[in-house]
């Protein structure tokens, strides 16, 4: 019993420290942890670089002291000018759910109060006070819309590192 525990302490520890030895790009706006972005070897980045002056896609296949090895480039952070941060920065998915929820809280006001006057009046009226909330909750999701972070752009002092946690 002791040798089998003893054994499973050993595996967790050298599994545990072999999950801890993972290189990142890290993405810094500011000092806030919230701003980070991090990017992992074997995951797409969509960059633009000092060379090229347009966007382009590739996946990360290592990285090294100074460099990020992609599949088709060589880079370094400070080549890049920026990258774009649609799909992986976690402040875009919470303004994304606060956009559904304005936008759909005024579609089901206005489906509720048609519902309502056909069911109680048999013809189809909207009271002003409704149509006008309504309105305000679907102008304030379509306004939501555009303010989502699109870039990153690398001109802050924090800029693009890259952070290797290997354990030799």
């Amino acid at each position: 019993m002791k040798l089998a525990l003893a054994a499973a302490l050993l595996l967790s520890l050298f599994f545990g420290a072999h999950a801890q030895s993972k290189d990142f790009i890290l993405l810094k706006r500011g000092s806030n942890q919230k701003s980070q972005i991090r990017f992992y070897p074997g995951e797409e980045i969509t960059y633009k670089s000092k060379k090229m002056g347009y966007f382009v896609t590739d996946q990360i296949v290592k990285l090294d002291d100074g460099f990020i090895y992609l599949t088709e480039n060589i880079l370094s952070p400070s080549d890049i000018l920026e990258v774009d941060v649609r799909s992986k920065d976690p402040r875009n998915r919470t303004m994304r759910n606060l956009t559904a929820l304005f936008l759909g809280a005024g579609g089901i006001l206005l489906t509720v109060e048609a519902v309502n006057s056909l069911y109680q009046q048999s013809d189809l009226k909207i009271d002003g006070g409704v149509a006008v909330t309504s309105g305000i909750l679907l102008g304030t999701g379509l306004a939501l819309l555009p303010v989502r972070y699109k870039t990153f752009k690398n001109t802050t002092g924090y800029g693009i590192q890259i952070i290797q946690m290997r354990m030799d």
